[in-house]
């Protein structure tokens, strides 16, 4: 999709109450409901339901091995973008996998509702896996999906909002609420109700809009029938670039099934380290998925640029063995070529953006309960509060905002701003490293620390805590909804589901392999310093931004003179 001209303001509320009456917008909620609800019952809740039921830490650890489905999606997305399935082909190109997904994962959780966690641990462990499977499978439709149908009334800006509403929504529910509901109740009956839950959704998803299915199928006919038209590139170069990037991508699929395999079925002292896995196959894969394969497709467009290696009238014939290898280049080079095409030298400055403006809440989460309760001192329920009811209504709030202001003052500005929100916000924390005299201040000077101390167990101590998070929740939700707006916004809808998968990954993959040296720099150094560090790698994303909104204000004012140019012819 191409960039939106940034130079006009927009009337925000007008245009966001036009977006929450579309029928879209209704869809991304629930969407984002399910997307957000399998993360948190598998990579959370799951693990309280364990430790209830005396499953060992060991076993456990295996368990956390399945959030890998997350982190590695893209290597699966040139499948769910191009493969049509049978039956459910005619509810859409996305949605057939969206309703799929939804409903499979409501069966598996009413499956693991029968099941007991100690006693059938095999089928346990199988069912979860699979589970995050499908719910990254399910992640990388519905990214599709909202790229897909959005339009001028439920922009991609709103719809990129809702979907992180309902997300974070659903982690509350599937978390905090899940804890709640199986302490009366018990875990079996919580994952009936849960599961229940994503089924109605997938029933629901059966009326949603997409594109219809016809379309999606003249549109791939149309993309086959191009690559064979004169100028384009002479099929045996293709098939060459096709091989090297099919076994990049194939090593890679095997090294992450391989690790997996072993991980799930060997004996405990002869499990691979995951994080040892992480830190040296990680950036390999990345290597090998994205920055090899975004060479061979430079050189490819460089080649088609000039002429060189393209078919001539005489040559555009077409053999069945052509055809198999035609469909292969259309799943997973023509995204990267498009992309590498339409970015040129620019895909170097959105790949430094992508590495670094979700860096700092991405690689610290993982320490912020060790500072809470180790460093500072505060209780299990203190951090609770603070954590998962308050922090989660501010990100909630800061969605908002992010979203109002996307419509108002714009993309890019609301980019650069959430960069600079969330690089400061780690200020506030290394005040709390440091004794938290500052943030007492605030908290009192606002009011903030009475409101807090007239509820049972409020204190000054909490209420420091509390609007440290606050501001920094809000400050994420504000980046967060700008973020996905923007990463929606530059990738093409008709390899939507492949360019954003692969864009998404590095942001989660970056904040995996970063995080061993954050840890062994807190070790070292302490916490202030970390948080202080963590500020300029935050003001680095500051400083790209303005780059890119620079670029973005360019391709529109270029696009301006050129629709000036024909308007005049």
């Amino acid at each position: 999709m191409t960039e939106a001209v940034e130079g006009q303001r927009k009337p925000g509320w007008r245009v966001l109450f036009l977006a929450l009456r579309q029928r879209k917008t209704a869809f991304m909620a629930l969407f984002g409901f399910a997307s957000g609800l399998p993360f948190a019952l598998f990579l959370g809740t799951l693990y309280a339901w364990l430790t209830e039921a005396e499953v060992d830490l060991e076993t456990m650890g295996v368990f956390s091995l399945i959030g890998l489905a997350y982190a590695f999606q893209f290597l699966w997305s040139p499948l769910v973008d191009k493969l049509d399935l049978p039956v459910l082909r005619r509810l859409g190109k996305r949605k057939q996998w969206i309703v799929l997904a939804q409903v499979l994962l409501g069966v598996i959780l009413l499956t693991l509702s029968t099941l007991d966690p100690k006693s059938a641990l095999g089928w346990f462990s199988l069912l979860a896996a699979i589970g995050a499977f499908a719910s990254a499978t399910q992640d990388i439709v519905i990214n599709a999906w909202r790229i897909d149908v959005a339009d001028e009334e439920a922009t991609l800006d709103i719809l990129s909002t809702v979907y992180q509403m309902g997300f974070r929504l659903s982690s509350l529910v599937g978390g905090a609420l899940g804890l709640i509901i199986a302490a009366r109740i018990g875990w079996p009956q919580t994952y009936v109700i849960m599961g229940g839950v994503l089924l109605a959704i997938g029933i629901a998803g059966l009326f949603a809009p997409d594109a219809e299915a016809s379309a999606s199928l003249a549109s791939s006919e149309a993309e086959l029938h191009e690559l064979r038209q004169p100028g384009q590139l002479n099929p045996k170069i293709r098939n060459w670039a096709l091989l090297a990037v099919g076994l990049l991508w194939g090593w890679s699929l095997s090294a992450v099934g391989v690790f997996m395999v072993r991980s799930m079925t060997a004996l405990p002292e002869n499990r691979p380290d995951p994080t040892l896995f992480t830190a040296t196959y990680g950036p390999l894969i990345v290597i090998a998925t994205i920055v090899l394969p975004a060479l061979i497709a430079g050189l490819l467009v460089k080649l088609q640029r000039e002429g060189r290696h393209v078919l001539t009238v005489e040559e555009t014939h077409r053999s069945s063995a052509g055809q198999v290898a035609d469909h292969l280049y259309r799943a997973l080079l023509l995204p990267m070529t498009e992309f590498v095409g339409r970015m040129g030298w620019s895909l170097v400055l959105i790949l430094g953006l992508v590495l670094t403006y979700r860096i700092c809440d991405s690689i610290w989460g993982t320490f912020a309960y060790p500072f809470y309760l180790g460093e500072l001192k505060y209780t299990n329920d203190e951090v609770a509060v603070a954590s998962k009811f308050f922090g989660v209504g501010a990100t909630v709030l800061g969605l908002a905002l992010g979203g109002y202001m996307l419509t108002t003052i714009g993309r890019m500005a609301t980019l650069t701003l959430g960069a600079v929100l969330a690089a400061a916000t780690n200020l506030l924390y290394a005040d709390l490293a440091a004794g938290g005299a500052t943030m007492s201040t605030v908290s009192r000077l606002v009011g903030f620390t009475w409101a807090v101390e007239q509820f049972p167990g409020g204190s000054e101590k909490l209420a420091r805590l509390m609007i440290t998070i606050g501001a920094e929740n809000l400050a994420t939700g504000i980046a967060g909804a700008a973020y996905v707006a923007w990463l929606s916004s530059i990738v093409a809808k008709g390899y939507s589901a492949v360019q954003y998968a692969l864009l998404a990954s590095l942001t989660l993959l970056v904040g995996t392999l970063g995080r061993g040296a954050l840890g062994q720099m807190i070790e070292q150094r302490g916490y202030h310093d970390v948080f202080i560090f963590v500020t300029l790698i935050g003001a680095v994303a500051v400083v790209l931004c303005v780059l890119e909104w620079i670029r973005v204000t360019r391709m529109g004012d270029r696009s301006g003179v050129e629709a000036t140019a024909l308007a005049g012819v």
